[in-house]
Formats: C-alpha cells, structure tokens, sequence
C-alpha cells in the first residue's frame, strides 16, 4: 500500500488540497493512506535563552493543536482513510526531498494560492524547487477547486515514451477509467496528415500499455503559436477551456514539453492562466 504525502500548514490552500487527495483516495481501489507534513520554517535557536535552557517555540504546540484539530475533523469526515502526521523543521523543498527520498510516494499534493491557480506553485520558490527537483509526481491543486472531477484528462503530448510513464503514474491516483485527451502544438507547422497518423499509432501503444481506451487529441496549429512563448501557454489554456478538461499531466523528462516550455520561459505564463489541478510527474525515458 502507498500513500500520498501533503505539505500542511492550516491555510485554506493546504485543507483544499487535503480534501482533494482523500476524494482521489476514497474513489481509488488502492486505498493509499495519507500522510500529512507540517514544515516549521521559522524554528531558531531564539529561543534558547543565555543560560542554555531551551525554551519552547510557542509555534510548535500551536502548530500540534491545530494538526490534532485537523486530524479529527478528517477521522470524521473520512473514517476510511488512515492519516499520519510528521512534524519537520527547516526548508519546505529540502524536507519534502528527504521524506520522499525516503518512502515511494504515489504523490504530493499541494495547494496554490489565488484566483490565477497554479500561479503561487510557480512564484512560490519552494514548492516550484519540489516540482522541479523531486522524483515524486506532484499534483498541484488550485485553490478555487470545489471537488474530484476527472471525466476528462489532458496530456500535453509529443510522442515521448515518458507520456506513458506519466499515465502509469497518473492511474495510481485516479484510476483508468476517463476520457484522456491528448494536447499536440503544432509549433513546427507539420502536416496535418503526419500528425494524424503518428497519432493513430501512439493511441494504439497507449491503449496496449495503460488499458485507457477512451482517448482523443486536439491539434493546436503554429498560427497561435508565432514564435512567441507567451501564445504557447495561451494555445494550453485555450484547449482545457476548449476541451473541458477536468484535470491536467505534464511530462518531467528532458526530451518532454515541460522541458521545451522551462527552456523557452513560459512555465510562469502557463501558471498564470492554469486553472485545474495538474500532475508534474517525472519520467526515466530519455
């Protein structure tokens, strides 16, 4: 059994995050347990006086009373899910790397802040150093997300085996059973034709490897695209509106679009704009 791990620190943004994993675990089979991680980030020898008598930082039993709130209100609302808390001191990215490092998450959900979504992942340096850095898949979820819905999934695609590592890892969460939509932008102006084909045949190697048999794509073409990073990320945007898409996967490999879209600077543009819960997951596949 695996478990999801979920950065907490009390914050509308965090519980948001906190209720979203345990409906991913409550329609998921495999049941993961959860474990629930709070960061003291401004835990100091301050508080150690001349004498060397340690005296308490006020914040740790605070933070420990809310946890134990929040604790039983969860056992209330989903007795059956087990959860677990861990108390860390020191930096969020570091302290996630080394729990992860540690144990096989299936993921780590994070909430973000504001109305623009995945805005604060991104401007917030931390939890960007997590998805950047971290070999566990990290769902990011909007603070403006009201629950569970996965009828239709996105991938960003380029025909990359890591897409379907990315799936494999996407169904340990949520299943197979959704429509999955993949995302081509055609910024090199190809044949429609060629692209057509390569997908017919890609579709097949997805169906063979993951057992999703519900699937379409969508072509973006290079007029919205004009070189201009900004228009990439506004062509995404426009497709999860466009498509309806209820919940997003991005390739974490080199050779994937995540890669392209860091190296062209329009991960923060993209942020800006992205408005649903979305899986940065890393792959092996070069």
């Amino acid at each position: 059994m695996n478990k999801i791990l979920i950065p907490v620190d009390f914050s509308e943004d965090s519980v948001t995050a906190i209720r979203y994993g345990c409906q991913l675990i409550s329609q998921n089979e495999r049941k993961q347990e959860v474990d629930l991680i709070h960061v003291f980030t401004h835990h100091s020898n301050s508080y150690v006086n001349r004498q060397a008598y340690p005296i308490e930082d006020p914040q740790v039993k605070i933070s420990e009373k809310d946890m134990e709130r929040l604790l039983t209100n969860l056992h209330n609302e989903y007795p059956g899910i087990k959860f677990n808390s861990i108390f860390k001191e020191g930096n969020l990215f570091e302290e996630i790397s080394k729990v992860t490092a540690v144990f096989n998450y299936d993921a780590v959900v994070m909430g973000t802040k504001g109305s623009s979504g995945l805005e604060a992942i991104f401007l917030g340096s931390n939890t960007y150093d997590v998805i950047l850095n971290t070999k566990t898949p990290v769902l990011g979820v909007p603070q403006n997300t009201k629950g569970l819905k996965k009828d239709r999934i996105g991938l960003l695609c380029n025909f990359k085996e890591g897409e379907i590592e990315v799936l494999q890892q996407a169904i340990k969460l949520i299943g197979n059973d959704f429509e999955l939509v993949l995302i081509y932008v055609n910024k090199d102006d190809r044949r429609i034709s060629d692209i057509d084909a390569q997908f017919k045949n890609w579709i097949e190697e997805i169906i063979n490897r993951t057992g999703v048999q519900n699937i379409s794509y969508t072509i973006k073409p290079q007029v919205l695209y004009n070189r201009a990073a900004e228009n990439v990320s506004h062509a995404i945007s426009n497709v999860l509106i466009d498509e309806q898409i209820d919940f997003l996967l991005i390739t974490r490999s080199r050779k994937s679009i995540f890669r392209k879209l860091i190296e062209e600077n329009i991960v923060r543009k993209m942020a800006y704009h992205m408005t649903i819960p979305t899986l940065f997951a890393p792959v092996r596949s070069k």
